[in-house]
């Protein structure tokens, strides 16, 4: 699906003042693409990118420790648990991209199921969140700069550098430079980065995982396997079930960037919906494979190298790197650090399409569908992303005591926020025909609600939670937790912003450029 008819009028609305983009020679109702190039990706190349957005290395070095403390011995089948909102909301995006593949993605499918005032929210949930994870990673990419540096030249002073605060910042914007360069540069020059980027990391995570499972026994605090990890009986209390779904929010994250890549992939209504399912999956057996070895080698005690020592806590493949890869050990340092630059330059195709998307319906002011002639990319939302997402670093950095786990807790919020939504809409959207068949009615009405109705309890429990300021790092703003005052307050923030859009660029909100029966886009075989 793509920009208006020729006349709006026509079709209910007032002339509209979305985008003004010509529409397509041999289209009667007028519908027109973005100017993104299609048939760029295949199911490989969208899956690879589905995995770098969600960088498993970067994402497993910060989570093990904490959900280890709270699951104990039932890590991996917590796991499983985390991964059931993730998989369903992942078929509810299959069948809203196989019914209208859109860059927008949630935006769109939520215009066209709840209306352009719901939909708008609904973008601007996805952008906050990609917005707070580019800053994420950028601080995590800086971080693990300085450390790999200090092991390569054995000068641990060097590591200190990241706590010089106009040094991180510093540091933060060149990376943040380089990943809107290469997305700048399309889709084409991402793949290749991304295939070199991706494939060290997990042939370091492999090396990892194969030493830990040959060396097991060698370990002090090593503990044998047992299938008893994945009995669900064994879990003591619905806190460890909560944490598991909590862990699902932000170690699972990422795979509907696959989503977004639609108009620019092969046969998009089938390939895009396939590789974010695809992706979830390959990214679940890969948790699984290090959570085991990492047990199995470490133990779950709270001395040494055991998981739940809260010394290693905050970076466990930093504790476990030499002890399990001996002389390879700064091999795990570089893959963390490729695992979050990956993440960063990937996760810009996201929050510069759906910036595009809205700009071209009129939802945005129009320089944001401004697309490189040279490139076929939206320049002018990349550059934009980029900018925000720098500047929003940098003022974490100044705010916040702990930048890096504050910003990961409202991340959870704004996820929760515009997946759950993105289900619901799947549900009402195709309302008139989940009782057509059995595949109807579980695809597009049960898995959807269920995924819907998890995440949005997440959501509420976790906005209760994050009012103390003692929730997260401790900062706080005239006495409410910082990842309350974010999490909430970007919604809020969108809000105002839709309000003076509404204003601005009325067409958009008075339904003329997208309403449910508005023509799918007609994306590349």
């Amino acid at each position: 699906m793509s920009q208006t008819t020729r006349d709006t009028a026509a079709t209910g609305g007032g002339a509209s003042t979305g985008a003004a983009v010509p529409a397509t020679a041999g289209r009667p109702d007028g519908i027109t693409g973005k100017g993104l190039k299609g048939g760029q990706l295949g199911l490989l190349a969208v899956v690879v990118l589905g995995i770098s957005t969600i960088a498993p290395a970067y994402t497993l070095t910060g989570a093990l420790g904490p959900t280890v403390n709270e699951a104990g011995l039932q890590l991996p089948v917590i796991f499983l648990i985390g991964f059931i909102p993730m998989i369903l909301v992942s078929l509810a995006y299959r069948e809203l991209n196989a019914d209208s593949p859109d860059s927008g993605t949630t935006f769109t499918w939520v215009t066209k199921a709840f209306g352009p005032w719901v939909g708008w929210m609904g973008g601007w949930g996805l952008l906050a969140a990609n917005i707070i994870v580019l800053s994420n990673l950028a601080g995590v990419a800086v971080d693990f700069f300085y450390l790999f540096l200090a092991q390569l030249t054995g000068s641990p002073e060097l590591a200190d550098l990241a706590a010089n605060k106009p040094l991180n910042v510093l540091t933060c914007f060149v990376f943040v430079a380089l990943a809107v360069w290469v997305s700048y540069r399309g889709l084409h020059t991402t793949k290749l980065v991304q295939y070199g980027l991706v494939g060290f990391q997990l042939l370091v995570l492999g090396l990892f995982v194969g030493l830990a499972f040959a060396n097991w026994s060698t370990s002090e605090t090593a503990i044998p396997f047992s299938w008893e990890w994945f009995d669900v009986t064994k879990i003591e209390t619905f806190g460890q079930i909560a944490a598991g779904i909590s862990l699902s929010i932000f170690v699972y994250w990422g795979w509907d960037v696959c989503l977004t890549v639609n108009e620019e992939t092969a046969n998009g209504k089938k390939t895009a919906g396939l590789a974010g399912t695809l992706t979830a999956v390959v990214v679940l057996g890969i948790y699984l494979l290090v959570t085991i070895a990492t047990m199995m080698f470490a133990g779950v005690g709270d001395t040494g190298i055991g998981l739940n020592n809260e010394e290693n806590h905050a970076n466990v493949f930093t504790a476990l790197a030499s002890p399990v890869m001996g002389p390879f050990a700064i091999l795990m340092s570089l893959a963390v650090l490729s695992s979050s630059a990956a993440s960063l330059q990937s996760t810009f195709t996201s929050p510069s399409r759906s910036l595009l998307a809205m700009a071209h319906y009129g939802a945005l002011p129009a320089p944001f569908s401004h697309m490189s002639k040279k490139f076929s990319t939206p320049g002018f939302a990349t550059v934009a992303a980029g900018v925000l997402s720098a500047g929003f670093y940098a003022v974490m950095h100044v705010i916040s005591e702990n930048v890096l786990n504050d910003t990961i807790l409202a991340l959870g919020l704004m996820i929760c926020f515009y997946y759950g939504l993105t289900a619901f809409a799947c549900a009402w959207y195709f309302r008139n025909s989940v009782f057509g068949s059995a595949r109807n009615f579980i695809l597009r009405l049960l898995c959807p609600l269920l995924g819907g109705v998890g995440l949005f309890v997440v959501f509420l429990q976790t906005a209760a939670d994050s009012w103390a300021p003692e929730f997260g790092s401790g900062s706080e703003i005239f006495g409410v937790g910082l990842v309350f005052v974010l999490g909430i307050g970007i919604l809020a923030l969108g809000i105002v912003f839709m309000l003076v859009m509404a204003r601005l660029r009325p067409g958009f909100f008075r339904g003329d450029t997208i309403r449910k029966d508005t023509p799918a886009l007609v994306v590349p075989e």
